[in-house]
Order: structure tokens, then sequence, then C-alpha cells
């Protein structure tokens, strides 16, 4: 059977690490070219040399760069089929105590980065007149979330809604965009998260694999392997699609 992305070129941003460094070793096992950005060098560098994909350092939070992704993916693989926006920021603010800068940095990172991103694919597949996929990894918070993830939440929810409006304009340009509304994930990032917000002891991940109905967190390869899924010819005519990659059912009630 052929690899799901033989022949594909993906750009992964927000790969060094997490679910998107799992998403990079995915889509090389797969059969594709691929870069993904980061802005940590040596973990970069270490993934890079792992796999083989093209590390490209970059600050998702500057516009300028996130378009730069791109072409910085096009000049040294040729061109770009695949985008992948896993970056994400999840430091923590509520409603009462974010301030302007979290507020910012939390648009910057999680909404205003895959857009121009977005931007620049789309353009540069436009004038290949190719077609081509999109995957946003979101968050299932963006139905609402916890009262600690106002900005956070705020900004998701938005690119949500990016992610229909993009693939609603550029459906017939056979650019296919889809976004992942994933959990609870077990990563180098919650980690350190649910250390530094939540006083975890080392038992944190015991402890919430007794409170979720699965008796497990999400797991990063898990939702590698759906994200390379929905960036393959397999995934078919999709676009448009949230998806809620999770174990709780939004809007059901005990």
């Amino acid at each position: 059977m052929r690899p799901l992305l033989e022949d594909k070129v993906v750009l992964v941003n927000g790969g060094s690490q997490g679910v998107g460094a799992g998403i990079v070793r995915a889509a090389v096992r797969e059969g594709a070219r691929v870069a993904f950005t980061g802005r940590r060098t040596d973990v970069g560098e270490q993934l890079a040399a792992d796999t083989g994909a093209l590390f490209v350092r970059a600050d998702l939070s500057d516009p300028a760069q996130a378009r730069g992704s791109v072409e910085q993916a096009v000049a040294a693989l040729g061109r770009v089929d695949c985008l992948v926006n896993a970056a994400g920021l999840t430091s923590r603010g509520s409603l009462l105590d974010t301030t302007p800068e979290l507020f910012d940095a939390h648009i910057a990172i999680n909404l205003r980065a895959p857009f121009f991103a977005m931007q620049a694919a789309v353009r540069h597949l436009l004038d290949r007149a190719a077609p081509g996929t999109v995957v946003n990894i979101i968050t299932s918070s963006a139905h609402g979330g916890q009262p600690f993830l106002a900005p956070y939440v705020a900004a998701k929810a938005g690119l949500v809604g990016l992610t229909r409006n993009a693939a609603h304009a550029h459906r017939w340009d056979r650019i296919r965009i889809n976004g992942l509304n994933i959990g609870w994930t077990d990563t180098e990032g919650e980690e350190a998260t649910q250390r530094e917000f939540h006083g975890a002891g080392d038992d944190w991940r015991e402890k919430a694999a007794r409170s979720v109905p699965m008796g497990k967190l999400g797991q990063v390869d898990e939702i590698a392997d759906f994200v390379v899924f929905l960036l393959s010819d397999r995934s078919g005519v999709v676009t448009g699609s949230v998806i809620d990659w999770d174990q709780n059912v939004f809007g059901g009630l005990d």
C-alpha cells in the first residue's frame, strides 16, 4: 500500500515538539518531504537529525516570519502541498486577570500566525494552480473552556471560524482546510503546564488518566496519524470540518 503522503511536501508550523513533532514524524514515515518550524534551535536540530526533516527557526508571533515559513519551505523543497498549524500558547488567564499583553500574545500565536501562514500557503497553491490541504490544530476548549483559559479560548475560537471561512473561500480552488479540536493530551508542554500552573506532582498523569472516560489522555502519535489522514488524498473531499478529537461529548449531559 502506498504511503499516505508519498510525493507530498508538508510544512508543520510549531513542529519542534509536542503534537507538532509527532506530526513531523508521522508525515516523514508516510513518505512526505517535511519542513517544520520552532523557536528552540537545539530541539529543532535534534528532530531534524532524527527524521531527515528540514528545521526552520521561526518566531511565528511575527507575521512576516509566519508568512516566511512558507517561503523558506518552498525555497528549500521546491513547493508546499500541505500545511499544518500546530503552534500553540497555553499560558493561563481569566477574564478578570488577563492583561492586554497576555491577550495579544495569545492572538499572535494562536490566531494571527495561522492566518498569515495560510495566506502565504494558499497564495503559493493558487500561483501553481495546485490543490492542497491545511490542518489547523485547535482545541476542544474552543467550545467554551475553563475560566482560566479565557485568552486562549478567545484566540482558538477565532481559529475555528477562520478554518471554516478559508475552507469555504477556497473550496473551488481544490484547497481543503480542516481543523482538529484536540482534548487533553500528554505532551512535554502539558507536563510543564501542569507543574507550573497547577502544582502537579510526579503522579499527575495517573491521576489524569483516572479522571477521563477512556482511562488515558490523548496520545501524540494517535493525533498525528489522524492529521496525516486529513492531509492525504484518502480523506477525500472533506473540507471546512472542525472535528472534536476528544473523549468528552460536547453538548452531552449526565
